[in-house]
C-alpha cells in the first residue's frame, strides 16, 4: 500500500474512498454524496485528486488480492485511520464517512466495520467517548 503524509488531503481522501469501495461496489449515490457534502473542499482535495486517490486505492487493494478476492483487514483499516491525527479532521471525516455509507440507503457489513474501527480508534484518542 502506498503511504501519504499524516493529515494530508490524500490520506483523508483515501478514507472517504475506502468507505465507498469497501463493500465492493461504488454506488452513484455515494459519488454524489461526496461532491454534495463539500468534504473535499474541507480537506483541500479537488475532484481530480480525489479520483486519483480512489483509483490508487483500488489498484493497491487489487495488488493484494488473493485468488481474485479483495479483503481489507482491520490492520489495513487501522493504518489508514492512523494517517489522520487531527481531532477536527477526524470528526469531519467520520461524519462524512457515515453520510457516504448511508448514501445508498444500505449499510453494508464492510462499511459498518470501517465506521466501527474509526469510532473505536479515533474515539478513545479524540475525546469522542467520555469515560
Amino acid at each position: 500500500m502506498r503511504s501519504y503524509p499524516k493529515n494530508s488531503p490524500r490520506a483523508a481522501g483515501r478514507l472517504l474512498a475506502l468507505t465507498m469501495i469497501v463493500d465492493g461496489n461504488v454506488a452513484l449515490s455515494e459519488l454524489k454524496a461526496v461532491y454534495r457534502s463539500r468534504i473535499l473542499d474541507h480537506i483541500a482535495l479537488d475532484d481530480d485528486e480525489f479520483d486519483t486517490v480512489l483509483h490508487e486505492l483500488c489498484n493497491d487493494l487489487l495488488a493484494t488480492a488473493h485468488h481474485g478476492t479483495v479483503q481489507v483487514d482491520t490492520a489495513t483499516i487501522d493504518a489508514f485511520l492512523d494517517d489522520v491525527e487531527s481531532p477536527e479532521l477526524r470528526r469531519n471525516l467520520l461524519g462524512a464517512m457515515w453520510r457516504l455509507a448511508d448514501a445508498d440507503g444500505w449499510l453494508a457489513d464492510a462499511e459498518a466495520v470501517v465506521l466501527n474501527r474509526a469510532a473505536i480508534r479515533w474515539g478513545a484518542e479524540s475525546g469522542f467517548v467520555t469515560h
